[in-house]
C-alpha cells in the first residue's frame, strides 16, 4: 500500500501507505507583500516591515496520515517528521552510510547483544530544554509497552529486551538476540516531558497545540486540515540553521494544478511529474527538472485473504486469488516492458524484485527459469489447470459459477494507476477475467477492511531494507479485525518469516544480503506482490527561488522523500527569493513578509489516512 513514495511508507510511494487513520492537513503557502490588502491577505502586515522571509513552498499530492510519529507511515508524514525530530542516526547523502544524528557514536558489546549510544550534548528541544538519552529511552520503552505507540515503527523494537539511560549522554539498548539494524533505527526521538502527558497513543494526533516541540532542522508551527503544513527554520539546530526561514507543504489533488502553480511561481517545487509534464517544464525558463533513479517500487498487491493475528478472517477478497496458479497467471498476463514504454515512457526500470536496483547490495532479480515473463498463452493454461475455465461467453468462471471480475483499488490522484488499469482490463480481459477499477481519493478504508481483490501498491525503500521487509511478515498483521496492523496486504508466510528472522540477526553484510534476496525470491514465487516498475524520481523546482539543493545520493538522486532532511535543510534561496516587490509579473506571485500561511481557495485536500501512499511509501 504505501507507496514508504507516494505511498511510503517510510516509507514511500510517489505513493508510499500504512497504519492508523487520521485526517490531517496538507499543503502549502503563498506569501504576500507586506502591507498589501488582498482577498488572500485580509490582515496585511505593517508597511513599515522591510525584512522579508525566505519561504520554500512544496506542492504535494499525498495525504498525511498523522502528525504523530508513532502513527504516521506515509512518505509525506515521515518526511515531515524527519524535519521535526532527530533520529539516533542519519544517512550520509553521498552514499547512504550511517552517520551521527542525535547519537554521536554507537558501540556493540562483544556478543552484540548490548549497544551503547553516546547522545550529543548540543541538541535542544525548541522549548529550550536539553535533548537527552532519557528522551530516547522513553521513546523506545513506550513503543515496547504500548501497542498504540508501536503502530508505525514497532518492528524496530520487538527484539529489544531493555532500554535505559544511565546518564543524559548515555543510552543503552539490550537485545534478545543480535539485530543488524542498530545503526538504522528509523524512529523519531520525541521529548519525554511533552509526550508523557499523552493518554492514548492510538488516538493522539499531535495536531492541537503549536508550535510542536521538536529538535530537528525545522519546527512545525501550524497546519490547517485539508490545506497546508507550515514549518519554520530551527535557528538553534545543532547542524546549523536551514537557509530558508519557512518551509510550507501545499496540497494539490490535481498534479496538473501543481505544475501550473510551479510555472506561475506559486510554489517552489513539485514532484511525481508525468513524462509530458517533465518534457514541457524542461523547455521553460527558471525551472530545473531532476530525473534520477528512484527509491520505490510500483506494483500490484493481491489480497491473500485478510486475517488477524488471532486467526479471524475478514474482508471479501476473491477466493480464486488464494490459488497460486491464478496469481502466477495474472503475473504472466502483464506486459511490464509495455508499461515502461507506454505509461512511464522510459522514466522507469522494469520491475522484478521487491527492492529497487538503486540499493545494489540487496537488489535481486529472478533466474531465467524462475521469471514469470509476459506469456498470455501460458497464463491461460495455468488458469485452466487451476479449474477456472471459460464459459460459452469466453468468461472465466469461479467456484460459485459466476464470471470472475476482480476489483482493483487505485489512487484517484495517480495517473499511472489509471493508465496501467486500462492495460490490465485489456490484457486480463483476453484471459477471460473482468477488471473493475475502484479509483478513490482514500483507499485506506477498503484496504484496511480487506475489501478489495487487488490494489496498486508502492513503497519507498530505505538504505536498510528491514522495515520494508517487516511489513510482509505475519507479525505485522492486526491483532484483531478491529485493530490496525503494520501489514502491507495481509501476507503471512512462515517460510518468509523464518528468512526475515535470520536476516535481522545477521551482521555479515554479504550473508545478510543473500538472505534478503532469498526473501524477495520467496515473495516473488508466492505471487502476492507483482512489482511492475521502479519509477524514476521526476521532479522540478524554480531556479529563481531555489539556487541550489542537495539530491540523495548526491551524484544522481531524488530531492523529495529522502532518507534524511538534506534537501530542505541544504536548500539555498535564489538571490530574488523572498525579496519584497510590488511587481509580480516575473513569477506570478507577490513575495514578501509572511505573517501566516495563506491558502488559495479551493486548493484541495491534503491529509487523509494511514501509510497507504500515492506512489511512494514510506519513507
Amino acid at each position: 500500500m504505501n507507496t514508504q513514495d507516494q505511498y511510503d511508507r517510510r516509507r514511500p510511494r510517489p505513493w508510499t501507505r500504512l497504519p492508523r487513520l487520521i485526517a490531517l492537513a496538507g499543503a502549502a503557502a503563498l506569501t504576500l507583500t507586506a502591507g498589501l490588502a488582498t482577498p488572500l491577505n485580509p490582515a496585511p502586515q505593517s508597511a513599515q516591515a522591510k525584512e522579508s522571509k525566505k519561504v520554500l513552498t512544496v506542492a504535494v499530492a499525498q495525504s498525511v496520515d498523522s502528525l504523530s510519529p508513532f502513527l504516521a507511515t506515509r512518505l509525506v508524514s515521515t518526511s515531515i517528521h524527519r524535519l521535526m525530530y532527530e533520529y539516533l542516526t542519519n544517512y550520509d547523502p553521498k552514499d547512504n552510510h550511517a552517520i551521527p544524528g542525535l547519537a554521536t557514536k554507537w558501540t556493540p558489546s562483544a556478543d552484540k547483544l548490548t549497544w551503547t549510544y553516546t547522545i550529543r550534548s548540543n541538541s535542544t528541544w525548541s522549548d529550550g530544554q536539553q535533548a537527552t538519552a532519557e528522551d530516547a529511552a522513553w521513546t523506545f520503552n513506550k513503543m515496547m509497552t504500548d501497542d498504540g505507540a508501536a503502530t508505525a515503527n514497532g518492528s524496530f523494537v520487538t527484539n529489544f529486551k531493555k532500554v535505559t539511560a544511565p546518564s543524559p549522554t548515555k543510552l543503552v539498548i539490550e537485545l534478545k538476540k543480535p539485530q543488524a539494524t542498530m545503526a538504522a533505527l528509523d524512529v523519531p526521538i520525541v521529548p519525554k516531558h511533552v509526550w508523557e502527558k499523552v493518554d492514548d497513543f492510538s488516538k493522539f494526533t499531535n495536531d492541537k497545540s503549536f508550535p510542536i516541540v521538536g529538535n530537528g532542522p525545522f519546527i512545525l508551527t501550524d497546519y490547517k486540515a485539508d490545506s497546508y503544513v507550515r514549518l519554520k527554520a530551527n535557528k538553534s539546530f545543532w547542524r546549523g540553521s536551514p537557509k530558508f526561514d519557512e518551509l510550507v507543504f501545499r496540497y494539490y489533488k490535481d498534479n496538473d494544478a501543481a505544475v501550473a502553480a510551479l510555472q506561475k511561481g506559486e510554489v517552489s517545487f513539485t514532484f511525481g511529474l508525468t513524462p509530458a509534464q517533465a518534457a514541457t517544464l524542461k523547455k521553460q525558463q527558471n525551472i530545473k527538472v531532476n530525473d534520477a533513479p528512484g527509491r520505490r517500487f510500483y506494483g500490484i498487491a493481491v489480497n491473500p485473504g485478510a486475517k488477524a493475528k488471532n486467526g479471524q478472517k475478514f474482508g471479501d477478497g476473491a477466493e480464486s486469488l488464494q490459488n497460486e496458479q491464478v496469481r502466477h497467471a495474472l503475473f504472466m498476463g502483464v506486459d511490464r516492458s509495455a508499461i515502461i514504454d507506454k505509461v512511464f515512457q522510459g522514466h522507469a526500470v522494469e520491475g522484478e524484485g521487491y527492492l529497487p536496483p538503486r540499493f545494489s547490495t540487496y537488489f535481486w532479480k529472478p533466474s531465467a527459469d524462475q521469471k514469470l515473463s509476459y506469456d498470455p498463452a501460458k497464463a491461460a493454461q495455468l488458469l485452466d489447470e487451476a479449474g477456472y475455465k471459460k464459459n460459452s461467453d469466453g468468461k472465466r468462471v469461479g467456484k460459485n459459477g459466476k464470471p470472475i471480475n476482480y476489483r482493483v483499488l487505485c489512487h484517484a490522484t495517480d495517473p499511472n494507476d489509471k493508465a496501467v488499469g486500462k492495460y490490465l482490463k485489456e490484457w486480463w480481459g483476453k484471459l477471460g477475467i473482468g477488471v473493475t477499477l475502484n479509483c478513490l481519493d482514500n483507499v485506506t478504508d477498503p484496504w484496511l477492511a480487506g475489501k478489495y481483490d487487488l490494489a496498486f501498491d508502492g513503497w519507498s525503500a530505505n538504505p536498510d531494507p528491514d522495515f520494508l521487509l517487516s511489513i510482509q511478515t505475519c507479525d505485522a498483521l492486526p491483532a484483531t479485525p478491529k485493530d490496525t496492523g503494520a501489514t502491507d496486504n495481509f501476507i503471512c508466510d512462515k517460510k518468509y518469516d523464518e528468512l526475515y528472522d535470520q536476516q535481522l540477526a545477521e551482521y555479515d553484510t554479504a550473508k545478510r544480503a543473500d538472505l534478503v534476496k532469498q526473501m524477495q525470491s520467496r515473495l516473488y514465487d508466492t505471487g502476492y506482490m507483482n512489482v511492475m516498475a521502479y519509477p524514476n524520481a521526476v521532479e522540478a523546482y524554480r531556479t529563481d527561488q531555489i539556487k541550489s539543493i542537495t539530491t540523495m545520493p548526491e551524484a544522481a538522486g531524488n530531492i523529495y522523500g529522502q532518507d534524511g532532511y538534506w534537501s530542505w535543510w541544504s536548500a539555498v534561496p535564489a538571490a530574488s527569493s523572498g525579496e519584497s516587490s510590488d511587481d509580480s509579473s516575473s513569477t506570478g506571485v507577490i513575495i514578501g513578509i509572511v505573517a501566516g500561511v495563506i491558502v488559495l481557495a479551493g486548493a484541495g485536500v491534503f491529509f487523509a489516512m494511514r501509510r497507504r501512499s500515492t506512489a511512494e511509501d514510506r519513507e
